[in-house]
């Protein structure tokens, strides 16, 4: 069966067409919107994956460099390596379905979401999110769905859906909303210092319109969709929790939990499990178990439902936290800076068992990331966030990899959240790269990295506008409800713990002016308004007390300069027309520059931008004054130091500027009468002169004999 359905959205046509590719798919939806084509699929195994305790839900966003014109860089020529707008995509994608989801579901599910067209002014993400939803809709696949998604400009004070390239240029936020046909179900948002009630509005504003395209989904789901196919449960050994449970009353649970350091907890923990075993061990047959081995996975599973179950109750009954903190309290907080002698910065940030260290490097222009992707209007990127992930900060060992997508977010977080606050390159003309290493995790490290981060370009001299903090706010709801929502808890600067048992982690960083970046992850069905409003209160609450009693007393103002050992990097702006002088043919005169003054490199902008640098202040300041030479007209009556580069009978031909020479008649070389110009000089002489007239041909005349005349001048 071959169906489309179309909608209006936002002035463009969005249409989702079923059932006419992909059709060995579970589920297939081809998403236009505008001229942008996305085909989505969702696909899911038949039986669960063995020997597992999670959902393994796949989501690969693929660009497709054909989608915009394009021809792979590089020697093979194909897409390598998803981009990080890739991966990041995948992620939004991913956020808001993943709780719609059986608990229990332990089937491989694939997502694949294929950008076969790009329309710059129709985001191919937004049309993703929304395939996904559509193809898990029609699918036989096990989904609570659907959800809509959108994203919110604020242009000119008013808010746009889906903004144009255009649009996105002038806008003052960019939010992603997705919603079910009652909650919020996911928020990302980088800002440029937007209020608290702002920020709520928009959220607001987004959802009241993702309901209507929800309302679409469910009539294609209804239409198109094919039966759910029923699953294998999974549960924890009701016999095994049973007696766990007899074994281990609720107060050696507690006893075990309560405690602000992640070790101990975990040593206590152990010993529980270490302590079952031993007297149930040989029992494994009884709780359904192959082996002791066996039995002693089950316990684990056990054993974690049995802590969840405890610690969300003395949250949300006694308001009572594993490390004894109060609802709204922060744990202990310390920041310095300078911590590595060598680097252009350096800050540790540590709040509780979260510590970051953020180092900060400054490069020339030249050192910007190229950018190979769908977006026309992003082909470089001069500000970039890298976040690291060790195994030894949650104490495991694991080799490294390289980044994730855990890491590649988080680092693509701490970013969009101080953005907004990074000078212009006409006010601070470096390359910026920032790297947070995460030395200890125990909750919320982006909203650390974030932290320590501003700490480091304060004290490597990067005149931030605003200091950025951020902080982490958690959810435990009240399971038993009819509306878990409707009975709920919110905990600020959540520690792990609290992140793995609770129900969100809503992170927000900003200024003391407004919001930079927000992102919410959650674990149940959805928001409502009251939580959202409440969680923007508390953050908002916890980050100034972190900017005002921790980073400012550290470090409270950018350094008036760069750090020794930081690059010198200067911009000057010519006209346009006048960057061919500057580079003369085949990069002759900016070489020849770069030779006389040992400058480390010269990078020009077709807008007529030059920025050099070097070590070395003085060298930057010579090459800066040769180009303006260069560029700048020689006028009559102002004095030059040239190099005689030719000899002739009538006179000596002085370079003034790089390719730019003039001639000193051989009755200008001396006050006094000059038979021959060797007489005089030679070539490759320094010789001072004066313009003295320029004629309509534009060839410069100059003197030595008007120096020597006011030199004696001034000497009586």
């Amino acid at each position: 069966m071959h169906k489309t359905y179309n909608y209006d959205l936002a002035g463009r046509t969005l249409s989702f067409e079923i059932g006419r590719v992909a059709e060995l798919a579970g589920g297939d939806a081809l998403v236009r919107y505008g001229d942008t084509v996305v085909l989505v699929t969702a696909t899911a195994s038949e039986k669960p994956r063995a020997g597992i305790d999670f959902f393994p839900l796949s989501i690969d966003y693929e660009e497709r460099l054909y989608s915009v014109g394009k021809i792979p860089g590089g020697f093979i020529k194909r897409e390598g390596r998803p981009s990080e707008k890739s991966v990041l995509t995948s992620r939004v994608i991913d956020r808001p379905i993943r709780p719609l989801f059986p608990k229990d579901y332990r089937n491989d599910v694939s997502v694949v979401a294929t950008v076969l067209c790009v329309d710059q002014d129709a985001s191919p993400e937004v049309a993703a999110m929304l395939g996904a939803s559509v193809a898990l809709s029609v699918s036989d696949i096990p989904f609570y769905g659907p959800t809509a998604a959108l994203n919110i400009g604020l242009v000119d004070g008013q808010f746009v859906i889906n903004p144009s390239s255009a649009e996105r240029e002038k806008s003052d936020l960019a939010l992603t909303v997705a919603s079910t046909s009652e909650k919020v179900m996911m928020i990302e948002a980088g800002a440029n210092e937007v209020s608290d009630e702002t920020m709520f509005d928009a959220i607001m504003f987004a959802h009241a319109q993702n309901v209507k395209i929800v309302e679409l989904i469910k009539k294609i789901a209804a239409e198109c969709g094919k039966p759910k196919r029923a699953y294998e449960e999974h549960r924890v050994n009701d016999k095994l929790f049973s007696d766990i449970k007899s074994d281990i009353p609720d107060s050696a649970m507690e006893e075990a939990v309560f405690t602000d350091l992640k070790q101990i907890r975990d040593e206590r923990m152990h010993a529980l499990s270490d302590k079952f075993l031993e007297v149930h061990g040989g029992e494994f047959a009884e709780y359904g178990a192959e082996n002791k081995d066996a039995l002693d996975a089950l316990i684990s599973e056990a054993l974690y439902k049995y802590e969840k179950q405890t610690v969300r109750r003395m949250i949300l009954k006694d308001s009572k936290r594993p490390d004894g903190r109060k609802i709204d309290e922060i744990r202990a907080l310390s920041s310095e800076v300078d911590i590595l002698p060598r680097t252009h910065g350096s800050a540790i940030f540590k709040r509780g068992q979260t510590q970051v260290l953020t180092v900060t490097t400054l490069g020339p222009m030249s050192e910007v990331q190229i950018l190979d992707g769908l977006d026309s209007s992003e082909e470089t990127k001069r500000y970039m966030h890298h976040y690291n992930f060790p195994s030894y900060s949650v104490g495991e060992t694991k080799p490294s990899r390289g980044p994730g997508r855990r890491e590649i977010g988080h680092g693509a977080l701490a970013e969009r959240a101080l953005l907004p606050v990074i000078p212009s390159e006409e006010e601070f003309p470096y390359a910026i790269r920032l790297v947070s290493e995460v030395l200890s995790s125990n909750g919320s490290t982006s909203q650390g990295s974030v932290c320590a981060s501003t700490l480091s370009l304060m004290a490597a001299g990067v005149p931030i506008k605003r200091p950025v903090a951020g902080i982490s706010v958690g959810l435990v709801t009240n399971d038993e409800a009819a509306d878990p929502t409707d009975d709920f808890i919110l905990l600020t600067d959540i520690q792990g713990l609290e992140d793995f048992f609770g129900d969100m982690d809503f992170k927000v960083a900003g200024t003391e002016k407004g919001i930079t970046a927000i992102q919410m992850d959650i674990k149940i069905n959805g928001l409502s308004p009251e939580i959202i409003k409440q969680a923007l209160s508390q953050t908002h609450i916890a980050r100034t007390h972190i900017l005002d009693e921790v980073m400012l007393k550290t470090l409270d103002k950018p350094r008036e300069a760069t750090s020794k050992y930081a690059p010198k990097v200067a911009l000057i702006a010519v006209a346009p027309d006048k960057l061919s002088e500057v580079i003369g043919p085949r990069g002759k005169v900016i070489k020849r520059i770069i030779e006389e003054t040992g400058v480390s490199s010269i990078d020009t902008n077709d807008d007529g931008r030059i920025f050099v640098s070097d070590s070395d202040a003085d060298k930057v300041e010579k090459a800066i004054k040769m180009i303006r030479s260069i560029v700048t007209p020689p006028e009559v009556g102002q004095t030059f130091e040239g190099r005689v580069t030719r000899l002739m009978d009538f006179g000596a031909f002085v370079e003034i500027a790089p390719e730019k020479e003039g001639l000193v008649h051989i009755s200008q070389l001396a006050i006094d009468r000059v038979e021959k110009v060797t007489d005089v000089v030679k070539e490759g002489d320094i010789l001072k002169v004066i313009v003295s007239e320029i004629d309509r041909q534009g060839r410069i005349n100059l003197s030595h004999k008007q120096v020597l005349l006011a030199e004696k001048k001034n000497r009586r």
